[in-house]
């Protein structure tokens, strides 16, 4: 019954993705809207978060659904930022943040040029005045482009 349970919110986070990603916003602009020097790739993103003293605060900012199925070590769920109540949810997660701290956002719930979330939560950070984002660049999915490579996860 518990699968049948995720598979049906897994749908329903695929299809709403989907649907997000065709509308009028800035939803799926990823390739457009967020600058090349500003993305990470999965491989740097991992070695990062082994390496560094200081690691970045990272935030996942898709589905729910998604987060609890696999999320990198250390990720907090800050709602998906292309719905008013995810940005909203985003803004909390780092308003007391020093605005130069290493910030990295991910979505991964369909490929990078249909994310409905990543262009709203880089410009939202941008906004409010944070100078040091990272964005990690998932081109197929967070299943096939971190977890399927092997790189450390948490489920739950």
């Amino acid at each position: 019954m518990r699968v049948l349970q995720n598979v049906r919110a897994l749908f329903l986070t695929v299809l709403s993705c989907a649907v997000l990603a065709s509308g009028p916003s800035t939803a799926g602009d990823a390739e457009k809207t967020i600058p090349t020097a500003v993305r990470i790739e999965p491989n740097d993103l991992a070695v990062t978060l082994q390496s560094a003293s200081n690691a970045p605060v990272v935030l996942q900012i898709g589905s729910k659904v998604l987060f609890d199925e696999a999320h990198i070590v250390g990720a907090q769920y800050a709602g998906p930022a292309g719905q008013p109540d995810g940005l909203q949810n985003l803004k909390t997660h780092v308003e007391k943040l020093s605005r130069d701290r290493l910030i990295v956002i991910y979505c991964g719930c369909c490929p990078w040029e249909r994310c409905p979330n990543i262009a709203p939560a880089y410009k939202e950070l941008r906004d409010m005045g944070f100078t040091n984002i990272k964005v990690l660049q998932l081109k197929d999915n967070f299943g096939h482009d971190w977890v399927d490579k092997g790189y450390p996860v948490e489920r739950g």
